[in-house]
């Protein structure tokens, strides 16, 4: 399959920098997702091979344009969507106070 995500190996588009270091999540959303990911195996949500198609559907402009771990939740969202967990509506006016606000602590669950 050949598809924007699918750039490894691909000739002419220059060298790849690496730095020195780098922190695993640069935002602290990015923590809520990588968790999310696990929890929703579990739950039966999706197995790695759905999960990555829901990552291959983006719109090409959006996963060039967009972090490693919003690629992850853009499959995870279509996924609880399609399962009946959470309705559209809710979930975005949720996501995007994270998105808008990437540095905002995440909400306490004791």
């Amino acid at each position: 399959m050949n598809g924007v995500f699918d750039l490894g190996g691909t000739d002419g588009l220059g060298p790849v920098y690496l730095p020195d270091s780098e922190p695993v999540f640069s935002a602290e959303w990015e923590k809520a997702v990588f968790a999310m990911y696990p929890a929703c195996v579990g739950a039966g949500y999706f197995g790695i091979d759905q999960f990555r198609h829901g990552v291959e559907k983006m719109d090409p402009a959006t996963y060039l344009s967009s972090p490693y771990y919003q690629h992850w939740l853009h499959s995870i969202e279509a996924h609880v969507i399609a399962a009946g967990v959470v309705e559209p509506d809710e979930l975005a006016r949720r996501a995007r106070h994270y998105l808008e606000n990437p540095d905002a602590p995440l909400p306490d669950h004791p």
